[in-house]
């Protein structure tokens, strides 16, 4: 089963490599490219949409991990909090039972 998921990775890596280069020949011209404070001449279009792709990637894993932060956090004081409930629990139990008379 790993060696078929492997081979699909594989796969659509290839599939992306292709899809890549195709669009890189297809587009060959030079673009200016405006980011609101500075403004890059003549800069190939396959290493424009590259470079947007790649600070969406940094900006989706960074989201990823504040997420993964949080929930780590919360599961540790989720924890704690057991911890103290089975040792308020276990000590209640140790009393021992009065009458109602």
């Amino acid at each position: 089963m790993a060696t078929i998921r492997r081979l699909t990775y594989v796969v659509i890596a290839v599939l992306f490599i292709l899809a890549a280069l195709i669009f890189a020949y297809g587009n060959p011209d030079p673009i200016s490219v405006d980011i609101g404070f500075a403004r890059f001449e003549n800069v190939s279009m396959t290493v424009a949409f590259v470079f947007a792709f790649g600070l969406g990637w940094l900006f989706g894993l960074v989201c990823a991990g504040l997420a993964l932060l949080r929930m780590a956090r919360e599961r540790r004081d989720l924890r704690r909090d057991l911890r103290f409930a089975e040792a308020e629990l276990s000590g209640l139990r140790a009393l021992p039972l009065q009458d109602a008379n």
